[in-house]
């Protein structure tokens, strides 16, 4: 009995750890708004990004955009443009995170309804 209680609790240890790992990657006030525009249009501009995000500057949002491509959840493109233009789209790894912000975004609804009453 003590084996399957000792079983439950590393999966749960195993399952909050990468709830934190999960967490670590997109932290921050901005990631997950970068991501939902990506994710609702596909490709992007920077400029594109920037109007989708409110408030974010452009300095933030290279930043952001540089950490999510480390992380392998976004693309960054330089097409032969004049002038230069540079497109961000979501890696194969990126769209899985589509479900999640489609579950968010449906929440998110839910949830200004009942505290906003919209």
């Amino acid at each position: 009995m003590g084996c399957k209680i000792e079983e439950f609790q590393q999966e749960q240890m195993k399952r909050m750890k990468a709830v934190q790992d999960s967490m670590d990657v997109l932290n921050g006030k901005w990631k997950i708004s970068i991501i939902s525009s990506i994710c609702c249009y596909g490709k992007r501009r920077f400029s594109d990004i920037l109007n989708d995000v409110e408030g974010i500057s452009n300095r933030m949002l290279s930043k952001e955009l540089k950490e999510l491509e480390i992380n392998q959840l976004i693309k960054r493109t330089i097409l032969d443009t004049h002038p230069i233009t540079v497109q961000y789209e979501l890696t194969e790894h990126g769209n899985t995170l589509q479900t999640i912000i489609t579950n968010l975004s449906d929440w998110g609804v839910v949830h200004r309804k009942k505290v906003v009453g919209k």
